[in-house]
């Protein structure tokens, strides 16, 4: 019987090592940050009319070592009526993720697409908390489409660079 010393892949010793897998775990979700502000006080309960949504979204991307990043989606929801801002809801919904294995263009898309995908409920579940709990009907977020979202920031970047406009770090998006 030979006495075989394991490798850190899995690996015996003395076995050609095989490149290993991409891949991506999830450590932790949170939230970050939540805000939900009724400037008008009691009398935007009396208006009436059509209410007009606003949708903004963002996100940050931090690394937090060589293969740990915190990425944080903000989701905004401002609701006017009649040019008067009827309530403001802002999240800020974050999750640390573990990616190893990617190459830099597969790190850029994991980043850009999945993990907002990933924290994308969560961010819904709250803002349609923070409204509903504020004394207003329920309201939904729509689904999005990070892939494209994704694809129309990097098809931007890449006129930006063809152009020679300065560029904004590839980890960094705001949408």
């Amino acid at each position: 019987m030979s006495n075989q010393n394991p490798v850190g892949n899995g690996q015996a010793a003395g076995t050609p090592a095989q490149p290993s897998a991409a891949q991506l775990t999830i450590h932790k979700i949170y939230l970050k940050d939540a805000s939900f502000e009724v400037p008008g006080g009691a009398q935007v309960f009396q208006e009436q009319g059509q209410p007009q949504f606003k949708l903004e979204l963002n996100q940050r991307v931090e690394r937090i070592s060589d293969d740990t990043f915190e990425v944080v989606l903000g989701v905004t929801l401002t609701c006017e009526l009649a040019e008067k801002v009827v309530f403001l809801a802002e999240i800020k919904q974050a999750g640390i993720f573990g990616l190893a294995g990617f190459d830099e263009r597969g790190l850029q898309s994991v980043l850009g697409t999945y993990c907002p995908q990933t924290l994308f409920p969560y961010a819904r579940s709250i803002i349609s908390e923070l409204v509903m709990n504020g004394g207003f009907p329920p309201f939904v977020l729509q689904p999005i489409n990070f892939d494209q979202l994704f694809a129309e920031q990097m098809r931007r970047r890449s006129e930006e660079q063809a152009a020679g406009s300065p560029a904004q770090a590839p980890a960094d998006s705001s949408n």
